[in-house]
């Protein structure tokens, strides 16, 4: 089942809770003159988010499809979306165009760079690269401009069945899905480098007022001080010398 949550004017939040990962599975939806989905979503999961994207608009009349990175739960339902809207074109960072999607999807992609602005009507988004944060050379953040929203894919990601938004700090919840995906067989999942604290400041000072966040609650507020604060999180979660298994 799919809940569906309006968290700000003409954005929706499709989630798709899981419960054997104890993970929230989160696809947002701008509902304007050109809509945009963010999350293609796992393949497994199309005919329900179509499902949910039908109470909203007619699916067909999709004309972006967006996401932070090559990975599964972002792009595997990618193809699915693109047979059912014919006018849909892929949107991702100009690396993920060049290095996997135009060799993956049945239509080239749309590879924004620093200076793309993508306008869907009302609201004008643009691609911030982001490499290996969240993970992926081609990673890269959407940020629509007009509302200061940034969807921030794994970025904040935290564990259960919570609600759709809040306004409590999140980076205690992060700390605690960190540690519990160190835990497990993903374990090493974000890397920390030299680069991680420029690129969460760079984030920082566009002055969101807005989380879209993949797995767990938005968050709503001004957010420039929690991913300032999630450079030194991830260094300690991830800054630690290699172990080889066994």
């Amino acid at each position: 089942m799919t809940r569906i949550d309006e968290i700000s004017p003409d954005l929706f939040r499709l989630s798709i809770y899981v419960p054997e990962f104890d993970m929230q599975f989160n696809h947002f939806l701008v509902r304007d003159e050109e809509p945009l989905l963010f999350h293609a979503g796992l393949k497994a999961m199309f005919p329900a988010l179509r499902e949910a994207v039908a109470k909203l608009i007619d699916p067909a009349t999709l004309r972006h499809i967006a996401w932070s990175h090559f990975e599964s739960d972002e792009v595997g339902g990618l193809n699915q979306w693109l047979e059912l809207a014919p006018n849909a074109q892929p949107v991702c960072t100009l690396v993920g165009k060049l290095v996997s999607v135009d060799g993956f999807a049945i239509r080239p992609a749309f590879g924004m760079t620093a200076a793309d602005v993508l306008s869907t009507g009302k609201y004008r988004y643009r691609f911030h690269r982001s490499p290996h944060i969240p993970h992926g050379w081609d990673a890269g953040v959407l940020f629509e401009e007009t509302t200061r929203t940034l969807f921030c894919s794994d970025l904040f990601h935290h564990f259960g069945d919570v609600e759709a938004t809040t306004t409590s700090d999140l980076i205690g919840p992060t700390e605690e899905g960190m540690r519990r995906m160190q835990d497990g067989p993903l374990a090493g999942y974000m890397p920390y480098t030299r680069q991680t604290e420029g690129v969460l400041r760079s984030l920082a000072e566009l002055k969101p007022e807005a989380l879209a966040v993949m797995h767990g609650s938005s968050f709503i507020g001004p957010s420039d001080r929690m991913l300032n604060d999630l450079a030194g999180v991830i260094r300690v979660a991830f800054d630690k010398p290699w172990e080889p298994e066994g």
